[in-house]
């Protein structure tokens, strides 16, 4: 194997952030190297530097053996290098294949596209990824997870020697991943070098061949994945112990119901969904994709018009027909894209913390108390343990459970006694996890009820008290929590279409 890329004592510094302090790393071809870490240990910054987005204070970058600048994302993609970003950059009035070939479209004329070649070059490029996603849909129209799939043929079109995969599978369910990792199976072998940033350690060992570990924005080591136990990746990445703890069931038997939902429905996405959540619990919620999880979550805080049903909170009926009505009830919602409906990415941490709480730091005349709203942001910092240079630096440029942490703290202000949170540890690194894991178990101890919506198994089971499974719409079956139930039993409910039950869900 020849040495694609090698970066050297890479430095690079934001304002109040050494984000990489001299960082070294090297890629071969044919090979899928790994660079993990926790949220804010400098992964993507250093694969930002390498794709062009942002030059470096200090080091080199070689290229095939030669010493180059990267000067922008264009000259990255001209030197063979892509990069699937986690967060999505495409434009969701275009469509699928305009957007994988934007600004390379074939052409007619110098007037006109050729739509034709167009679809059929990026069908043909599905057609290899083995999956189907119609070229001409407009991407709005698309699911999270086709999104992403779309990214990755975006990157595939470019033919780079180079692809960079930030978080590929966090929006993708099983049957995707293992697509995705056909795709970069084929890729190892056509001697292309893929930097693969991950958090969730069995994928790391099934794809990996070499694993290199940063830690605040340091190089830790590099070892090679298979002869590494997780156990040794894990210590590298936070350089101390994490707890593996069961989830404690409480006794709720006296305990009030803070919410009731009675037969929720929106057309075919929700279909006759009832369950309550008890001052203190916290109700997970399972399903594969698609199952209506998400949307239920969206009705209860009013995003979306529901079709029929009732919303009741603390025994009494909720008028909720919009996120301002649910506010007004006492419920908070943590989106799964909590970029671009939890956050202002522009603002400060305190003007995110401040946002649905601005009539409480109002003097009555439209001014905000600006002092006392920023000493009430830094005390949520403190408490929650947000890593920022302070209360002022924009949300944009922290890691992402930071930036989840942001989102829960403006909840925590606004007191809402209904918590949702939509896969809340998306994105987010193990040490980042086990901090989330346990402010959640904090919040249901202090009497708050808790809804949890996650894609991940072990996750469920480690945080519910009680196991909500969904599968087209419908809710299928409540399990319990913790060790009384296993994946397999989840699983099972999660595939019962309606036929297969025998009627209505259970």
């Amino acid at each position: 194997m020849h040495e694609l890329i090698k970066l050297e004592a890479i430095d690079k510094r934001f304002p109040g952030v050494h984000a990489l302090k001299g960082v070294s790393f090297d890629l071969f071809a044919g090979e899928v190297h790994a660079l993990m870490g926790e949220n804010g240990a400098g992964k993507s910054t250093l694969m930002k530097v390498l794709s062009g987005i942002w030059q470096p204070d200090g080091g080199t970058i070689r290229i095939a053996g030669e010493e180059v600048i990267i000067p922008s994302p264009h000259a990255a993609q001209a030197l063979g290098i892509g990069m699937i970003h986690q967060e999505l950059a495409l434009m969701n009035d275009l469509t699928v294949a305009q957007n994988i070939f934007i600004g390379r479209e074939p052409r007619k004329s110098f007037w006109r596209l050729d739509e034709a070649a167009l679809n059929q070059a990026a069908q043909d490029i599905f057609s290899a990824m083995n999956i189907s996603i119609d070229p001409r849909a407009e991407v709005r129209t698309l699911s999270v997870a086709q999104q992403q799939m779309v990214e990755i043929a975006k990157s595939l079109s470019h033919k780079s020697r180079v692809l960079v995969m930030d978080e590929p599978t966090a929006a993708l369910n099983d049957k995707e991943v293992h697509d995705l990792f056909t795709i970069i199976e084929r890729l190892k072998s056509e001697g292309v070098g893929i930097v693969y940033i991950s958090h969730k350690m069995d994928e790391i060992k099934k794809i990996a061949d070499r694993v290199t570990v940063m830690r605040d924005g340091a190089y830790v080591g590099t070892v090679k994945a298979s002869d590494t136990p997780i156990s040794t990746i894990i210590s590298m990445m936070v350089g101390r112990e994490l707890e593996n703890t069961e989830v404690d069931i409480p006794d709720l038997s006296d305990a009030s119901v803070a919410l009731e939902v009675r037969g929720l429905s929106r057309g075919r996405a929700v279909r006759d969904v009832s369950f309550t959540v008890k001052a203190g619990e916290i109700l997970g919620f399972a399903g594969l994709m698609g199952a209506g999880r998400t949307e239920v979550a969206r009705l209860i805080f009013g995003a979306d018009r529901r079709d029929a049903g009732e919303i009741v909170v603390h025994g009494k009926a909720a008028s909720i027909s919009s996120p301002k009505d649910a506010v007004a009830a006492g419920i908070g919602y943590l989106s799964e894209d909590r970029k671009h409906l939890g956050l202002a990415l522009g603002l400060d941490v305190t003007a995110n913390v401040g946002l649905p709480n601005l009539a409480r730091f109002s003097n009555g005349f439209g001014v905000i108390a600006d002092a006392r709203l920023g000493s009430v942001t830094r005390d949520y910092i403190k408490q929650l343990s947000i890593r920022t240079p302070s209360e002022r630096q924009e949300v944009r440029l922290l890691s992402g459970g930071n930036q989840q942490k942001v989102v829960l703290a403006k909840w925590l202000l606004r007191n809402c006694d209904i918590l949702i949170f939509d896969e809340p540890t998306r994105g987010i690194d193990i040490g980042a996890k086990s901090e989330i894991y346990r402010l959640l178990q904090s919040l249901a101890r202090d009497g708050k009820a808790i809804i949890v919506i996650s894609s991940e198994l072990p996750e469920v089971l480690r945080l519910s008290h009680r196991i909500a499974v969904m599968c087209e719409g419908r809710l299928t079956g409540i399990l319990p929590g913790g060790k009384a139930t296993t994946q397999e039993e989840i699983m099972h409910l999660a595939t019962q279409r309606r036929g297969e039950l025998g009627g209505e869900a259970a």
